[in-house]
């Protein structure tokens, strides 16, 4: 079902508030490039500092933008299964079309309560699900035998954001699996080795300032056009590396802004780039001409 290339949509701010103008025009950008869909509220959507009516805001203003012309995922994942399930009904009410529910962070659950918190979700919404398996974040992944367990017993759970770096765990994912359920990579610089092995496509970063170019480079490896897709590869490494030498989303909105699309406002606890990384950043940008 998700397959392709899917933009983690930063969330632009001004003055503290939702910057609703540039946030549409962002999104508009990202349908004209022919992107398969676009996560809302996402982690690179600074989630976890945005109040609950801008979250489900987002989410609306996301859908009524696209206007159906790709999928819109709303991010409506918690570590409190209560304001999850909350979280998914606002966004399905709001007409997501499909959720991202990341494994609960800081409380750190066994597998046996990851599975129960994805089950009660599952249950309480008719809108397919994407699990967000991010150790790295996180502390815990959503293990193999887990990921298989809720494939079986919830029809709408039928793809997962895989984040956890190893392509040797994505071939454990493909092998456990049935055909129908995806993968899709949670890392742009991984995309293509995650793909070679089972993967279907990526939920990106770098795509919310290349979204042709990841595009071309996700299409071109599932058409069999290796080549071309690791020339792409070769070409924006730089950028999928420079995008997270700081905790994201702060150099991808700044990369946003210096190319003139949004502020580059971010709210603490996170804030701007230290002067070094933001300098090096700036050369990677201007080296791929996509600032001046």
């Amino acid at each position: 079902m998700f397959r392709g290339t899917y933009t983690a949509i930063v969330t632009p701010f001004r003055d503290g508030a939702l910057d609703e103008t540039a946030f549409t025009q962002l999104v508009e950008w990202q349908v004209e490039s022919g992107i398969s869909g676009i996560v809302a509220v996402g982690t690179t959507g600074e989630s976890p500092t945005l109040d609950h009516e801008e979250h489900t805001r987002v989410i609306e203003l996301t859908v009524q933008t696209a206007r159906g012309r790709c999928k819109v995922i709303g991010g409506t994942g918690s570590n409190s299964t209560a304001e999850a399930i909350s979280l998914t009904r606002e966004a399905e009410s709001v007409g997501a079309d499909a959720l991202l529910h990341v494994a609960p962070y800081y409380n750190k659950p066994t597998q046996e309560g990851l599975f129960r918190h994805f089950k009660a979700i599952a249950a309480s919404t008719r809108l397919p699900i994407i699990l967000y398996s991010i150790p790295g974040r996180c502390v815990i992944e959503i293990g193999v035998e887990t990921v298989a367990r809720l494939a079986r017993e919830c029809p709408n759970i039928v793809s997962i954001k895989e984040s956890g770096g190893s392509v040797d765990r994505v071939s454990q994912l493909r092998a456990a699996l049935p055909p129908e359920f995806t993968i899709l990579s949670g890392d742009d610089s991984l995309t293509l080795a995650f793909m070679a092995v089972g993967a279907e496509g990526v939920i990106s970063t770098s795509s919310n300032i290349i979204p042709r170019e990841m595009v071309r480079m996700v299409q071109a490896f599932a058409e069999s056009r290796v080549a071309e897709a690791r020339e792409l590869h070769a070409r924006y490494y730089p950028l999928f590396r420079d995008l997270f030498i700081e905790a994201n989303p702060g150099p991808i909105k700044n990369a946003l802004s210096l190319a003139g699309r949004i502020n580059a406002d971010i709210r603490l606890p996170l804030c701007e780039m230290t002067p070094a990384n933001a300098a090096k950043l700036l050369v990677t940008l201007r080296n791929l001409n996509l600032v001046k």
